[in-house]
């Protein structure tokens, strides 16, 4: 189910955003859901990096190559 969320922007990003959406042929509708869920995504997985990253240093591990030879 859709959901209407109403944002005010200033001028100069609905100036930008508008010449985006001519330019892309999408709706500012589609550019502004596109944006949310590309933020929506990097913070989920900024998030489980975190958590990853906490897990491994309880382990005494720091690098990708520590991880990778202590699973080898």
């Amino acid at each position: 189910m859709k959901q209407n969320v109403t944002v005010s922007l200033p001028e100069k990003i609905n100036s930008d955003l508008q010449k985006i959406a001519k330019d892309e042929g999408l709706s500012k509708s589609q550019i502004i859901r596109n944006a949310l869920q590309d933020y929506l995504y990097i913070r989920k997985f900024k998030a489980l990096r975190n958590r990853m990253i906490a897990k491994a240093q309880a382990q005494k591990l720091f690098s990708d190559e520590d991880v990778f030879n202590k699973v080898s």
